[in-house]
């Protein structure tokens, strides 16, 4: 992991084309601004640990489930 020191208003560069920049510290918190490109994704680590979670139990899901969700679908549909 590289680790880097940066202050207020000072801006680290990933590749070419993302910037992440410090806008304010306050105590122990730090607040960045990052600027990417709009088909990269940007996610919170509990917020990407979540998404990936739910990807996992979705993609176990059983026959039954599946039915249930395409008769809910044609009921909605039916409104």
């Amino acid at each position: 992991m590289l680790v880097l020191t940066r202050k207020k208003d000072e801006t680290i560069v990933i590749g070419s084309d993302i910037f992440v920049t410090v806008v304010d510290v306050d105590g122990d918190k730090v607040k960045l601004g990052i600027n990417a490109p709009k088909d990269i994704s940007i996610y919170r680590k509990e917020v990407f640990d979540a998404i990936v979670k739910e990807n996992i139990s979705a993609s176990m899901a059983q026959p039954e489930d599946v039915e249930s969700i395409i008769k809910l679908s044609r009921i909605q549909q039916k409104k």
